[in-house]
């Protein structure tokens, strides 16, 4: 898989081996690196098992958008209802610690600044607090899911 020397191939095979391993290290979802007119960028998709994908580019070509199927059919349920989304990437939790009760159920009332969840973001746990009283309508997100930054979380009625 190495290209030998003089070859026309910019790309050193090893460099992107080494950029997977910081990513799997580091728990970093992509790592970007250029070096002259040479742009290396390796991602992975996040998805609820994660699993790595590995992509790599050279200047000038733009890097792949995140497919947003997802997100997009979850939407039209919670239109029509105020939602909280998430303020950051990360992955959300439903309850403080595994085997715990979930913070909250479809159906609860909830107060303003009562924490709905937590999303850990690099190894931080960040408590979501509700914006306003309510009453939840729906759950849009699984516990332990991946989450972007204004990813639907939780709806209320």
């Amino acid at each position: 898989m190495s290209s030998p020397k003089g070859s026309s191939d910019p790309i050193d095979p090893r460099l992107v081996r080494k950029l997977a391993d910081i990513l799997k290290e580091t728990d970093l979802s992509e790592i970007e690196v250029e070096q002259g007119e040479l742009k290396i960028r390796v991602a992975r998709q996040l998805t609820a098992a994660p699993a790595a994908t590995y992509a790599v580019a050279s200047a000038p070509v733009a890097a792949p958008a995140a497919p947003a199927a997802a997100p997009a059919a979850e939407a039209p349920k919670a239109a029509a209802k105020d939602v909280v989304s998430s303020p950051m990437v990360g992955t959300a939790y439903l309850s403080p610690q595994p085997g715990a009760p979930v913070f909250i159920k479809v159906g609860d009332r909830v107060k303003a600044g009562q924490t709905i969840m937590i999303v850990e973001a690099m190894k931080t746990m960040n408590p979501i607090p509700s914006p306003k009283d309510g009453v939840v309508a729906e759950i849009l997100v699984a516990d332990a899911a991946p989450v972007e930054f204004g990813a639907p979380l939780i709806a209320f009625e």
